[in-house]
């Protein structure tokens, strides 16, 4: 899942905003990872770099797709790598797992305020 920021936003506010927008999930515990997806576009010749946050929700929340989707699906990490198409997603998916295998936060994962 991937957005913009909306003017006077921080990142952890679009990543609530995105998930509430896309998914109707608003239980959302969201903690920062301390790491960035960065992509080069050559066309515009700028780097763009996004922090990269972990969502935890309960097993019982329901996904409610907006209009901008047809259709959603629970992967594993390896699953996921299967599906991405941008440059460094995979790597995201790769070092994701590393800090976590479990279905709570670890400790270190920075717990963002507001969420």
């Amino acid at each position: 899942m991937g957005g913009s920021l909306e003017q006077g936003e921080q990142a952890w506010q679009a990543a609530l905003r995105e998930v509430k927008e896309e998914t109707g999930i608003t239980n959302l515990l969201l903690y920062s990872t301390n790491t960035f997806d960065q992509i080069y576009s050559p066309l515009e010749n700028y780097i763009y770099i996004a922090p990269v946050f972990v969502g935890f929700i309960e097993e019982d929340d329901h996904v409610r797709l907006n209009d901008e989707h047809s259709e959603y699906k629970w992967l594993s990490f390896k699953e996921a790598n299967e599906y991405v198409s941008l440059p460094g997603n995979d790597e995201v998916l790769t070092y994701i797992p590393l800090l976590t295998d479990s279905k709570t936060p670890p400790s270190f994962f920075m717990r963002i305020r507001g969420s």
